[in-house]
């Protein structure tokens, strides 16, 4: 099955009815597969009526359990990937309003208590001054105020002692000439007030550091439930559990290379004085 960005997290109820389907056909009723998947007998129903979207460990368990024809293993096992990953390319999310954007990013920031952000070329909204915020938007025709409105008022989640931040940068996300030197001296200051909050760990990886694997995008993980990893024409969010892990090990790896502490803000403070000299 092709991979089609339009049809990623649209193929929720097409899945449940294929599932359904392939189970009617095998003759087996839903207490049976849930035996032989160690699920709950609801479970089973409530992913065959899509009130439940499964991941793709509960889709190979129940394509097992009914003996599900070979050739149609790759094909649902496609399905079952589709459905558990979302597209939203950016001329869609510009045509909605940036401010939709940031409602949904405030629901995950509600509904999550540990964050970790990798930021490969550019410093994120969560830590933006509000001269950042505005240079970040100007390629955007459009009022923006309502934008940059939400993105401070997002900031707000950083002091909730309840929730755990760790941000990793590299040097080139600090000091990517998105503002004038004054300005982004403002915006480096602002990082190393940042290093003070206690639930809150932000490190950076300085030109020079070698790093495996070599970084090819910006991501963010909630929890270890969702990872969303951003491109230049739009944002992917991952629900598999494997996808997840495997942006969970990749930040581990980052974590390891990356300064923090005393010594992350002695970079940035150097950063910040290169700007002002």
């Amino acid at each position: 099955m092709t991979f089609e960005p339009e049809r990623m997290g649209h193929s929720s109820r097409e899945l449940a009815d294929k599932l359904r389907e392939l189970r009617k056909r095998s003759g087996l009723s839903g207490v049976r597969v849930a035996a032989r998947c160690n699920m709950s007998q609801s479970k089973i129903s409530r992913i065959e009526n899509g009130k439940v979207r499964p991941s793709l460990v509960d889709v190979e368990q129940i394509l097992r359990a009914i003996d599900a024809p070979a050739d149609l293993l790759a094909e649902i096992s496609a399905l079952a990937r589709m459905a558990n990953t979302d597209w939203q390319d950016a001329r869609s999310l510009r045509r909605k309003g940036l401010d939709k954007k940031q409602f949904e990013l405030a629901g995950l920031e509600r509904a999550s208590s540990d964050f970790r952000f990798f930021l490969l070329s550019m410093i994120t909204g969560l830590l933006f001054t509000p001269e950042y915020i505005r240079a970040s938007l100007s390629h955007i025709p459009g009022d923006d105020s309502k934008a940059v409105a939400k993105k401070l008022e997002r900031q707000e989640v950083l002091y909730d002692r309840s929730k755990r931040f760790t941000f990793i940068l590299t040097e080139q996300a600090v000091r990517w000439p998105l503002v004038p030197p004054d300005v982004l001296a403002v915006q480096i200051d602002r990082l190393i007030s940042l290093t003070h909050l206690p639930n809150l760990r932000l490190g950076v990886i300085p030109l020079g550091s070698r790093t495996a694997p070599a970084p090819l995008n910006t991501f963010t993980v909630y929890d270890d439930r969702i990872a969303t990893v951003e491109v230049s024409t739009g944002v992917l969010l991952l629900r598999d559990l494997r996808d997840v892990r495997a942006h969970l090990q990749e930040f581990a790896a980052y974590e390891e290379l990356a300064l923090f502490g005393d010594t992350a803000r002695e970079h940035f403070a150097f950063w910040s004085a290169t700007c002002r000299g």
